[in-house]
Protein backbone atom coordinates (compact mmCIF):
# COMPACT_ATOMS: atom_id res chain seq x y z
CA UNK A 1 0.00 0.00 0.00
CA UNK A 2 1.06 3.81 -0.23
CA UNK A 3 3.31 5.48 2.29
CA UNK A 4 0.42 7.40 3.71
CA UNK A 5 -1.83 4.38 4.61
CA UNK A 6 1.23 2.79 6.01
CA UNK A 7 1.65 5.79 8.04
CA UNK A 8 -1.81 5.94 9.28
CA UNK A 9 -2.04 2.14 10.41
CA UNK A 10 0.84 1.93 11.89
CA UNK A 11 -0.28 4.95 14.04
CA UNK A 12 -3.80 3.91 14.89
CA UNK A 13 -2.09 -0.07 15.75
CA UNK A 14 0.75 1.92 18.10
CA UNK A 15 -1.91 4.13 20.09
CA UNK A 16 -4.18 1.12 20.31
CA UNK A 17 -1.71 -0.36 22.26
CA UNK A 18 0.56 2.16 23.67
CA UNK A 19 -1.46 5.27 23.68
CA UNK A 20 -3.08 4.82 27.41
CA UNK A 21 0.58 4.41 28.44
CA UNK A 22 2.68 6.81 26.65
CA UNK A 23 0.31 9.09 25.51
CA UNK A 24 -2.28 9.19 22.75
CA UNK A 25 0.31 11.47 20.26
CA UNK A 26 3.04 10.11 21.27
CA UNK A 27 1.95 6.62 20.81
CA UNK A 28 0.48 7.99 17.01
CA UNK A 29 4.10 9.11 16.06
CA UNK A 30 5.62 6.00 17.27
CA UNK A 31 3.66 3.29 15.88
CA UNK A 32 3.57 5.53 12.95
CA UNK A 33 7.26 4.77 12.31
CA UNK A 34 7.34 1.79 13.09
CA UNK A 35 4.45 0.75 10.30
CA UNK A 36 6.69 3.18 7.95
CA UNK A 37 10.17 0.77 8.59
CA UNK A 38 9.62 -2.38 6.78
CA UNK A 39 9.80 0.11 3.38
CA UNK A 40 12.92 0.99 4.17
CA UNK A 41 13.95 -1.46 1.96
CA UNK A 42 13.51 0.80 -1.36
CA UNK A 43 16.66 3.00 -0.30
CA UNK A 44 18.61 -0.48 -0.66
CA UNK A 45 21.13 -0.11 -3.41
CA UNK A 46 20.24 -2.76 -5.65
CA UNK A 47 21.97 -3.86 -8.73
CA UNK A 48 20.10 -2.99 -11.31
CA UNK A 49 16.09 -1.63 -11.34
CA UNK A 50 14.66 -5.12 -12.02
CA UNK A 51 16.20 -6.31 -8.69
CA UNK A 52 14.77 -3.23 -6.87
CA UNK A 53 11.32 -4.29 -8.47
CA UNK A 54 11.72 -8.35 -7.75
CA UNK A 55 13.24 -7.93 -4.43
CA UNK A 56 11.32 -5.09 -3.03
CA UNK A 57 8.98 -6.20 0.33
CA UNK A 58 11.53 -9.27 0.80
CA UNK A 59 12.82 -9.58 4.28
CA UNK A 60 12.12 -6.30 5.59
CA UNK A 61 8.85 -7.62 5.29
CA UNK A 62 8.95 -11.17 6.66
CA UNK A 63 6.81 -11.83 9.64
CA UNK A 64 9.64 -14.16 11.19
CA UNK A 65 12.14 -11.47 11.00
CA UNK A 66 10.22 -9.15 12.32
CA UNK A 67 9.79 -12.15 15.40
CA UNK A 68 13.38 -11.64 15.59
CA UNK A 69 13.88 -7.94 15.25
CA UNK A 70 10.93 -7.48 17.30
CA UNK A 71 13.51 -7.59 20.98
CA UNK A 72 15.82 -5.40 19.66
CA UNK A 73 13.34 -2.50 18.68
CA UNK A 74 11.53 -3.25 21.48
CA UNK A 75 13.74 -2.93 24.08
CA UNK A 76 15.40 -0.06 22.24
CA UNK A 77 12.17 1.79 22.69
CA UNK A 78 11.87 0.97 26.54
CA UNK A 79 15.26 2.78 27.61
CA UNK A 80 13.88 5.84 25.32
CA UNK A 81 10.67 6.07 26.52
CA UNK A 82 10.55 5.90 30.89
CA UNK A 83 6.71 4.95 31.12
CA UNK A 84 7.23 1.66 28.67
CA UNK A 85 10.42 0.49 31.00
CA UNK A 86 8.23 -1.66 33.50
CA UNK A 87 6.28 -2.49 29.88
CA UNK A 88 8.36 -5.51 28.42
CA UNK A 89 5.61 -7.04 27.03
CA UNK A 90 2.76 -4.61 25.71
CA UNK A 91 5.88 -2.76 23.95
CA UNK A 92 7.12 -6.10 21.73
CA UNK A 93 3.25 -6.50 21.39
CA UNK A 94 3.10 -3.17 19.82
CA UNK A 95 6.41 -3.14 17.34
CA UNK A 96 5.21 -6.61 16.15
CA UNK A 97 1.89 -5.35 15.45
CA UNK A 98 3.16 -2.51 13.70
CA UNK A 99 5.63 -4.05 11.86
CA UNK A 100 3.40 -7.73 10.59
CA UNK A 101 0.52 -5.04 10.33
CA UNK A 102 2.30 -3.30 7.11
CA UNK A 103 3.57 -6.68 5.76
CA UNK A 104 -0.02 -8.48 6.03
CA UNK A 105 -1.47 -4.88 4.29
CA UNK A 106 1.01 -5.34 1.61
CA UNK A 107 0.12 -9.23 0.78
CA UNK A 108 -3.51 -7.73 0.03
CA UNK A 109 -2.22 -6.20 -2.79
CA UNK A 110 -1.27 -7.98 -6.28
CA UNK A 111 1.99 -6.98 -6.17
CA UNK A 112 2.92 -10.04 -3.46
CA UNK A 113 4.72 -10.24 -0.08
CA UNK A 114 7.53 -12.48 0.65
CA UNK A 115 6.09 -12.99 4.28
CA UNK A 116 7.55 -16.33 5.39
CA UNK A 117 11.07 -15.22 4.33
CA UNK A 118 13.73 -17.58 4.38
CA UNK A 119 11.21 -20.43 4.82
CA UNK A 120 9.53 -19.66 1.43
CA UNK A 121 10.95 -17.65 -1.14
CA UNK A 122 7.96 -16.88 -3.21
CA UNK A 123 6.02 -13.87 -2.69
CA UNK A 124 2.16 -14.33 -1.92
CA UNK A 125 -0.28 -11.40 -3.17
CA UNK A 126 -4.47 -11.46 -2.74
CA UNK A 127 -4.58 -8.92 -5.15
CA UNK A 128 -8.06 -7.83 -3.79
CA UNK A 129 -7.15 -3.89 -2.74
CA UNK A 130 -5.56 -1.44 -4.92
CA UNK A 131 -2.17 0.04 -3.96
CA UNK A 132 -4.52 3.57 -3.12
CA UNK A 133 -7.76 3.22 -1.44
CA UNK A 134 -9.81 6.20 0.16
CA UNK A 135 -12.27 3.80 1.75
CA UNK A 136 -9.68 1.90 3.68
CA UNK A 137 -7.73 4.90 4.80
CA UNK A 138 -9.50 7.00 5.66
CA UNK A 139 -10.79 6.26 8.68
CA UNK A 140 -7.50 5.10 9.90
CA UNK A 141 -6.17 9.15 8.62
CA UNK A 142 -9.12 10.79 11.03
CA UNK A 143 -8.31 8.80 14.07
CA UNK A 144 -4.39 9.52 13.38
CA UNK A 145 -4.94 12.93 12.66
CA UNK A 146 -7.21 13.78 16.07
CA UNK A 147 -4.38 11.50 17.82
CA UNK A 148 -1.65 14.51 16.99
CA UNK A 149 -4.07 16.80 18.52
CA UNK A 150 -4.34 14.90 21.93
CA UNK A 151 -1.47 14.30 25.06
CA UNK A 152 -3.67 11.53 27.12
CA UNK A 153 -6.50 8.94 26.02
CA UNK A 154 -10.16 9.69 26.56
CA UNK A 155 -12.92 7.34 25.99
CA UNK A 156 -14.19 8.82 23.43
CA UNK A 157 -11.22 8.69 21.09
CA UNK A 158 -10.61 5.27 22.65
CA UNK A 159 -14.30 4.10 21.10
CA UNK A 160 -13.37 6.08 17.53
CA UNK A 161 -10.24 4.23 17.76
CA UNK A 162 -11.85 0.90 18.10
CA UNK A 163 -14.53 1.73 15.12
CA UNK A 164 -11.38 3.09 12.98
CA UNK A 165 -9.64 -0.43 13.34
CA UNK A 166 -12.71 -2.60 12.83
CA UNK A 167 -14.31 -0.71 9.87
CA UNK A 168 -10.88 -0.91 8.21
CA UNK A 169 -10.30 -4.59 9.06
CA UNK A 170 -13.51 -5.54 7.79
CA UNK A 171 -13.18 -3.55 4.65
CA UNK A 172 -10.63 -5.64 3.95
CA UNK A 173 -12.70 -8.57 4.47
CA UNK A 174 -15.34 -7.02 2.37
CA UNK A 175 -12.53 -6.76 -0.74
CA UNK A 176 -11.72 -10.61 -0.34
CA UNK A 177 -15.31 -11.36 -1.00
CA UNK A 178 -15.58 -8.97 -3.77
CA UNK A 179 -12.88 -10.33 -5.38
CA UNK A 180 -14.46 -14.07 -5.48
CA UNK A 181 -17.56 -12.50 -6.64
CA UNK A 182 -15.73 -10.95 -9.12
CA UNK A 183 -13.83 -13.98 -10.46
CA UNK A 184 -16.69 -16.28 -10.32
CA UNK A 185 -18.53 -14.15 -12.82
CA UNK A 186 -15.12 -13.56 -15.01
CA UNK A 187 -14.84 -17.36 -15.29
CA UNK A 188 -18.66 -17.90 -15.98
CA UNK A 189 -18.27 -14.80 -18.81
CA UNK A 190 -15.44 -16.51 -20.46
CA UNK A 191 -16.70 -19.82 -20.03
CA UNK A 192 -19.36 -19.06 -22.35
CA UNK A 193 -16.74 -17.90 -24.96
CA UNK A 194 -15.27 -21.45 -24.53
CA UNK A 195 -12.02 -19.89 -23.40
CA UNK A 196 -10.11 -21.93 -20.84
CA UNK A 197 -7.58 -19.40 -19.55
CA UNK A 198 -4.01 -20.50 -18.79
CA UNK A 199 -3.48 -17.80 -15.97
CA UNK A 200 -6.09 -15.69 -14.72
CA UNK A 201 -6.13 -12.84 -12.05
CA UNK A 202 -8.83 -10.43 -10.59
CA UNK A 203 -8.27 -7.18 -9.19
CA UNK A 204 -9.78 -4.04 -8.44
CA UNK A 205 -9.50 -0.83 -11.22
CA UNK A 206 -8.14 2.14 -8.85
CA UNK A 207 -9.33 3.00 -6.00
CA UNK A 208 -12.54 1.35 -5.09
CA UNK A 209 -13.38 -2.33 -4.92
CA UNK A 210 -16.72 -2.12 -6.53
CA UNK A 211 -15.42 -2.39 -10.28
CA UNK A 212 -12.92 -5.06 -10.69
CA UNK A 213 -9.94 -5.83 -13.74
CA UNK A 214 -9.44 -9.25 -14.75
CA UNK A 215 -6.60 -10.66 -17.00
CA UNK A 216 -6.77 -14.38 -18.77
CA UNK A 217 -3.59 -15.31 -20.40
CA UNK A 218 -5.07 -17.57 -23.27
CA UNK A 219 -1.57 -18.35 -25.60
CA UNK A 220 -0.02 -15.60 -26.96
CA UNK A 221 -2.49 -13.28 -26.24
CA UNK A 222 -4.27 -12.04 -23.10
CA UNK A 223 -7.95 -10.69 -22.36
CA UNK A 224 -8.81 -7.77 -20.06
CA UNK A 225 -11.89 -7.94 -18.98
CA UNK A 226 -13.85 -4.62 -16.82
CA UNK A 227 -16.36 -6.01 -14.68
CA UNK A 228 -18.46 -3.48 -12.55
CA UNK A 229 -20.10 -5.55 -9.33
CA UNK A 230 -23.30 -3.29 -9.57
CA UNK A 231 -23.61 -4.03 -13.59
CA UNK A 232 -25.27 -7.21 -15.10
CA UNK A 233 -23.22 -9.25 -17.41
CA UNK A 234 -23.89 -6.81 -20.04
CA UNK A 235 -21.55 -4.39 -18.45
CA UNK A 236 -19.03 -6.71 -18.71
CA UNK A 237 -16.41 -5.50 -21.25
CA UNK A 238 -13.82 -7.51 -23.20
CA UNK A 239 -10.60 -6.60 -25.19
CA UNK A 240 -8.09 -8.88 -26.76
CA UNK A 241 -4.80 -8.11 -26.98
CA UNK A 242 -1.44 -9.87 -28.55
CA UNK A 243 1.45 -10.70 -25.42
CA UNK A 244 3.91 -11.15 -27.96
CA UNK A 245 4.46 -9.04 -31.63
CA UNK A 246 5.27 -11.54 -34.34
CA UNK A 247 8.46 -9.39 -35.29
CA UNK A 248 10.21 -11.05 -32.02
CA UNK A 249 8.57 -14.19 -32.21
CA UNK A 250 11.38 -15.85 -32.37
CA UNK A 251 13.39 -14.34 -29.60
CA UNK A 252 13.38 -16.54 -26.49
CA UNK A 253 14.90 -13.67 -23.82
CA UNK A 254 17.58 -13.87 -21.64
CA UNK A 255 17.80 -14.47 -17.48
CA UNK A 256 16.23 -11.24 -17.01
CA UNK A 257 13.44 -11.93 -18.86
CA UNK A 258 13.08 -15.34 -17.11
CA UNK A 259 13.27 -13.40 -13.90
CA UNK A 260 10.30 -11.09 -14.91
CA UNK A 261 7.89 -13.75 -15.92
CA UNK A 262 8.66 -15.64 -12.83
CA UNK A 263 8.03 -12.65 -10.45
CA UNK A 264 5.25 -11.77 -12.65
CA UNK A 265 3.29 -15.53 -12.47
CA UNK A 266 3.49 -15.35 -16.25
CA UNK A 267 1.59 -12.39 -16.58
CA UNK A 268 3.43 -10.17 -19.00
CA UNK A 269 3.71 -8.62 -22.25
CA UNK A 270 6.31 -7.74 -24.39
CA UNK A 271 6.78 -5.10 -27.02
CA UNK A 272 8.81 -3.98 -29.78
CA UNK A 273 9.13 0.03 -30.16
CA UNK A 274 11.49 3.02 -30.29
CA UNK A 275 12.46 2.26 -26.84
CA UNK A 276 13.92 -1.13 -27.59
CA UNK A 277 12.03 -4.53 -26.55
CA UNK A 278 10.49 -4.00 -23.49
CA UNK A 279 8.91 -6.88 -20.64
CA UNK A 280 5.61 -5.06 -18.69
CA UNK A 281 3.94 -6.77 -15.80
CA UNK A 282 0.59 -6.90 -16.93
CA UNK A 283 -1.04 -6.93 -13.11
CA UNK A 284 0.07 -3.44 -12.29
CA UNK A 285 -1.51 -0.75 -14.02
CA UNK A 286 -4.42 -0.50 -17.09
CA UNK A 287 -3.17 -1.24 -20.65
CA UNK A 288 -1.11 0.11 -22.35
CA UNK A 289 -0.08 2.20 -19.10
CA UNK A 290 1.79 -0.10 -16.96
CA UNK A 291 4.08 0.57 -14.17
CA UNK A 292 6.63 -1.56 -14.49
CA UNK A 293 7.94 -1.33 -17.71
CA UNK A 294 11.55 -2.89 -18.40
CA UNK A 295 13.68 -2.54 -21.56
CA UNK A 296 15.79 -5.59 -21.79
CA UNK A 297 17.16 -5.67 -25.29
CA UNK A 298 16.97 -3.80 -28.62
CA UNK A 299 17.67 -4.35 -32.20
CA UNK A 300 21.00 -4.16 -34.14
CA UNK A 301 20.33 -4.52 -37.87
CA UNK A 302 18.84 -7.82 -38.15
CA UNK A 303 20.30 -9.53 -34.53
CA UNK A 304 18.84 -8.83 -30.98
CA UNK A 305 20.79 -7.82 -28.59
CA UNK A 306 20.76 -7.98 -24.59
CA UNK A 307 21.40 -4.86 -23.30
CA UNK A 308 21.28 -3.96 -19.23
CA UNK A 309 17.60 -3.70 -18.25
CA UNK A 310 16.16 -0.49 -17.75
CA UNK A 311 12.98 0.74 -16.13
CA UNK A 312 11.15 2.92 -18.39
CA UNK A 313 8.82 5.69 -16.61
CA UNK A 314 5.11 4.72 -16.17
CA UNK A 315 2.40 6.88 -18.23
CA UNK A 316 0.05 8.21 -15.71
CA UNK A 317 -3.70 7.43 -16.98
CA UNK A 318 -4.98 7.50 -20.91
CA UNK A 319 -7.46 9.90 -22.19
CA UNK A 320 -11.30 9.67 -20.93
CA UNK A 321 -9.69 6.77 -18.00
CA UNK A 322 -11.63 9.58 -15.66
CA UNK A 323 -15.41 9.07 -17.01
CA UNK A 324 -14.54 5.32 -18.06
CA UNK A 325 -13.69 4.36 -14.08
CA UNK A 326 -16.56 6.49 -12.70
CA UNK A 327 -18.66 4.58 -14.99
CA UNK A 328 -17.60 1.41 -13.78
CA UNK A 329 -17.95 2.02 -10.74
CA UNK A 330 -21.80 3.11 -10.96
CA UNK A 331 -22.26 -0.23 -12.72
CA UNK A 332 -22.64 0.94 -16.54
CA UNK A 333 -20.99 -0.34 -19.45
CA UNK A 334 -18.90 2.18 -21.13
CA UNK A 335 -15.43 0.87 -23.50
CA UNK A 336 -12.40 2.10 -22.34
CA UNK A 337 -11.30 4.56 -24.59
CA UNK A 338 -7.86 3.48 -25.10
CA UNK A 339 -8.27 0.05 -25.52
CA UNK A 340 -11.49 0.36 -27.84
CA UNK A 341 -9.54 -0.95 -30.90
CA UNK A 342 -9.62 -3.93 -28.99
CA UNK A 343 -12.82 -4.37 -27.93
CA UNK A 344 -14.86 -7.51 -28.62
CA UNK A 345 -18.13 -8.89 -27.58
CA UNK A 346 -18.87 -12.02 -26.32
CA UNK A 347 -19.83 -14.18 -28.89
CA UNK A 348 -17.65 -12.81 -31.83
CA UNK A 349 -15.40 -15.09 -33.75
CA UNK A 350 -12.26 -12.78 -32.73
CA UNK A 351 -12.83 -13.75 -28.39
CA UNK A 352 -13.75 -17.66 -29.36
CA UNK A 353 -10.76 -17.55 -32.24
CA UNK A 354 -7.70 -19.77 -32.23
CA UNK A 355 -5.30 -18.64 -28.93
CA UNK A 356 -2.94 -17.08 -31.42
CA UNK A 357 0.43 -19.02 -31.42
CA UNK A 358 2.74 -17.47 -33.03
CA UNK A 359 3.07 -18.79 -36.68
CA UNK A 360 6.28 -17.18 -38.07
CA UNK A 361 9.13 -20.26 -38.12
CA UNK A 362 11.35 -20.04 -36.05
Amino acid sequence: MDSATQFVLGAAVGTAVLGRRMGVRKAALTGGLLGSLPDADVFWPFDDPVDSFVLHRGISHSLLVHAVVTPILGEGLRRLVPSLRDARVQTYLAVFLCLATHALLDAMTIYGTRLFWPIWLEPLGLGSVFIIDPAYTLPLLIVTVWALFLKSWTPRFGKALAAALILSTGYLGWTAAGQQIAKSRVQAHLAKAGIKAERLFVTPTPFNTVFWRAVAVDGARYINLYLPLFGGDDAVTTYVHPRKPQSIACWSGNGVVETLIDFSNGFVRFDADADGITVSDLRMGLTPQYVFRFVVAERRGADIADVPPRRLQPVRGAPGDGEWLWAGIRGDRVIRPVEANAAVSLGSRRLAAARGAATVPC
